[in-house]
């Protein structure tokens, strides 16, 4: 069953028990505020009863039968009954076919006991009071059957009944047009999900503008194409690229060791051939180095383990690194700005990517600077990490900006500097895949400022 049938259901079984309690209530408070207007009915008439019969000393009972007829309205199957201290009844006519009820002694006594009683027999009501009268002493009994209630409460209960229905279907297309109007932004997902394929993972469904289950539904389902789009990326950068960059090394190396053994050559010759050798034995290792770095990237998109990390420890460590591989000073860490707490410095991220990341950028900067002094800077406010890495390097020209971040890349300015064009690419990657931003700030003349920056959030 779908899910808006079982809403639909569900809100339909829900109707019909406040319906069945709300219309419950109300027919059985009505019935029994008609029952007590009908006892006092009641009461009244035994007491008018009593009046007449006892306080009217010198007239017939002749007479009294045709008072009580003409005056003394009379309900439908009503029945009247005086009793006397010794229980026996008075004033009732021998012809009188109603007269010639009688009710239970033990009631007669109760009535007697406490004074007045009332109860329902049958389809009866009955009430009883005790009357003290200068000729003895008296219990009255009236009892009679609403007919008048039964019938409106009879068509009442037939209203109530066709109400009921109504409003139960009325319920149920409502209910159903509540769920499909609830549930909508979930068929558009859906719909959306359903055309999402391996070679149009660039997609997305619509996150709409509230904050709702379908919402932060949607906007999950974004993360995780944006996730498997950057892992797909990888793997068709990994694909395309590795066979070019490895094979072009390897033709090289080749092709300068069987020029070398083709005939003897004279020992410079061979160290030349050596020296080149050596050259593109290097660059091949730097570029295994990085394919191996993409493909660690792409196996992290898809463990995802994360744990909580320091980012001030990261840069120490690296700071630590350089300033033993180069020489003291070459690597400045600053603090600027940072909060005390030692919360606000932590990225949920794997750790030996994030020194990847960085570790990446560092190196550039030393690389393109000479191995001139680099400085990273460290701040944090308001649940965001920033970390400015300065160099004084020869700076990146403006028609090199847009490729900057793009796999394999390399600026014909820099041709003569050593890499293999995957550095940035692979930590704007690793940045990105931590919902971090990598961007970039530079002079044509000197100095270039990469700025990273990280939302966090801590409960």
């Amino acid at each position: 069953m779908k899910i808006k049938d079982r809403l639909s259901l569900y809100f339909t079984l829900l109707s019909i028990i406040i319906l069945v309690v709300g219309i419950g209530s109300v027919y059985f408070t009505i019935l029994n505020i008609l029952r007590a207007e009908f006892f006092i009915r009641l009461k009244d008439r035994a007491t008018v009863a009593a009046q007449l019969y006892l306080k009217a000393d010198e007239v017939s009972q002749d007479s009294l039968a045709l008072i009580r007829n003409h005056y003394f309205e009379k309900i439908p199957t009503e029945v009247i009954r005086i009793y006397d201290s010794k229980n026996n009844a008075q004033f009732i006519l021998q012809n009188d076919s109603v007269g010639r009820n009688t009710f239970v002694k033990k009631i007669v006594e109760k009535v007697r006991r406490n004074g007045y009683l009332q109860y329902i027999d049958g389809e009866k009501q009955v009430v009883g009071i005790f009357f003290k009268d200068n000729q003895g002493n008296f219990v009255v009994l009236a009892s009679a059957r609403d007919t008048a209630t039964e019938a409106h409460m009879q068509n009442l209960l037939e209203t109530m009944i066709v109400i009921f229905f109504v409003i139960i279907v009325l319920c149920f297309l409502m209910g159903r047009w509540v769920a499909n109007s609830l549930l909508s932004p979930i068929n558009q997902v859906i719909s959306r999900m359903q055309i999402i394929r391996a070679n149009n993972l660039n997609m997305r469904v619509d996150e709409g503008s509230g904050n709702d289950e379908i919402s932060l539904l949607a906007r999950n389902f974004n993360n995780l194409l944006e996730h498997l789009e950057n892992a797909f990326e990888l793997q068709k950068t990994f694909v395309a690229n590795a066979s070019h960059e490895l094979r072009t090394p390897i033709t090289s190396i080749i092709g300068e060791a069987e020029i070398a053994l083709a005939k003897e050559r004279e020992p410079a010759e061979y160290q030349r051939v050596l020296r080149s050798v050596l050259f593109d034995s290097e660059r091949l290792g730097h570029t295994i180095t990085g394919l191996l770095e993409l493909a660690e990237i792409d196996m992290d998109f898809s463990r995802a383990t994360l744990t909580p990390v320091r980012i001030d420890e990261v840069l120490w460590e690296l700071w630590t690194y350089w300033n033993e591989r180069l020489k003291v000073n070459a690597l400045y860490i600053e603090m600027d700005k940072v909060i005390a707490d030692e919360n606000a410095l932590i990225i949920n991220c794997n750790k030996s990517l994030m020194y990847i990341a960085l570790n990446n950028i560092i190196s550039n900067a030393f690389k393109f600077s000479g191995n001139q002094p680099v400085k990273c800077i460290l701040s944090s406010a308001d649940n965001q990490i920033k970390i400015d890495i300065e160099d004084t390097g020869s700076g990146i020209k403006l028609e090199d900006m847009p490729n900057l971040f793009k796999p394999f890349y390399r600026s014909k300015s820099v041709a003569q500097i050593p890499g293999h064009g995957l550095g940035l690419f692979i930590a704007n990657s690793i940045i990105s895949l931590y919902n971090g931003t990598l961007s970039v700030k530079a002079n044509q003349s000197s100095g270039t400022t990469f700025s990273i920056r990280f939302t966090v959030y801590h409960e």
